[in-house]
């Protein structure tokens, strides 16, 4: 009889999929969501057709940034660094100082970790016209801490005069990338690249810089979002409407300067308890910067973070990292139904 059952759990073992190594950097699409190509790489090679004083430069991750698409429309506007984003934020900040609108890319962890004091010194502190475009921001690669860019906002947060922008899909990476070429000063994105998922163009989304956006209404639950945790709230309200769970999303693109005013109003309606979800850790980020906007503001609502904990995060396919650390859809709706009792 024991030996019948043990039979029976492998076949079934057998029968689930098994995650190979791609899983580690999949797309963050689900299975069957409607994905954009590369569209930081298109966005910006066409507002280079507009703004012939854009250039793009990269510290030998064209390829995995999308900017090899901006690289084969306009060859003699880009620059190839090496692998050096010392040099490459430095390079950056000079050719602003002539007039010139850089777009520098690499991922998120060497724009940060790696080039913090230059872009602090050599970029922000002079107020230069550097866009930093960032890709693998928070937990969207499984190769463990040394390319999870968990930090990064509470890093850069901290560097005045400094922009932050989180987009959540193509639509808002796309719209993203004409308003910080307009937007006159240093600007941190944080870059989604590859299939991106395309879901805001549903909800009648129009990118703001500054700006923080209703997406949907609900009377139980407020969740703020940014980056690609706005896609999982959408997604775990659709699915608590199925039990009658009212769930209002609040899409933050612009992390710095915060939009207090609209996150303060949505706040302030009795009655909701207010999420704040984002791809990043606990400390230092949207989660932290929205709890002192409503200190100040003497607004107390019952409160809640989904975010990355504040540690170094295991190596992994990208499914299984997203539901161990609670930012997969079927986490966050576990969560929600616990928090609401």
């Amino acid at each position: 009889m024991s030996s019948a059952i043990d039979s029976a759990a492998e076949k079934k073992i057998e029968k689930k999929p098994r995650l190979t190594t791609s899983a580690m950097i999949a797309s963050i699409a689900g299975e069957g969501q409607r994905t954009q190509p590369a569209p930081f790489g298109h966005a910006l090679a066409a507002e280079a057709q507009k703004r012939p004083n854009i250039v793009g430069l990269t510290a030998d991750l064209s390829k995995y940034t999308d900017l090899h698409i901006f690289a084969q429309e306009h060859p003699h506007r880009f620059f190839q660094m090496g692998m050096a984003e010392q040099l490459l934020m430095g390079a950056a900040g000079g050719m602003a100082k002539e007039g010139f609108i850089p777009f520098a890319t690499t991922y998120a962890v060497f724009a940060t970790r790696r080039a913090y004091d230059f872009i602090h010194q050599v970029i922000a502190e002079e107020n230069l016209n550097v866009k930093i475009c960032a890709a693998l921001p928070g937990l969207t690669t499984g190769y463990g801490p040394s390319h999870q860019a968990t930090e990064d906002i509470a890093m850069m947060r901290g560097i005045p005069g400094l922009t932050i922008v989180d987009p959540c899909d193509a639509l808002d990476t796309e719209q993203a990338v004409a308003a910080i070429a307009a937007h006159n000063g240093p600007v941190y994105m944080r870059l989604l690249r590859g299939k991106v998922p395309l879901l805001l163009d549903e909800y009648d989304y129009k990118f703001e810089l500054g700006k923080a956006k209703l997406l949907r209404d609900g009377n139980e639950v407020l969740i703020i979002s940014s980056g690609i945790l706005t896609m999982r709230a959408l997604e775990a309200a659709k699915e608590l409407a199925n039990d009658n769970i009212g769930v209002a999303v609040l899409h933050v693109p612009t992390i710095k300067p915060l939009d207090i005013d609209t996150v303060v109003a949505q706040c302030s309606r009795a009655g909701r308890l207010v999420i704040v979800a984002e791809n990043h850790s606990s400390v230092g980020g949207l989660g932290e910067a929205v709890g002192t906007a409503l200190m100040r503001a003497r607004v107390h609502p019952s409160f809640e973070q989904i975010a990355l904990p504040d540690a170094f995060l295991d190596a992994g396919a990208l499914p299984t990292l997203h539901d161990r650390y609670g930012i997969s859809t079927a986490a966050m709706v576990a969560n929600i139904k616990q928090w609401l009792g």
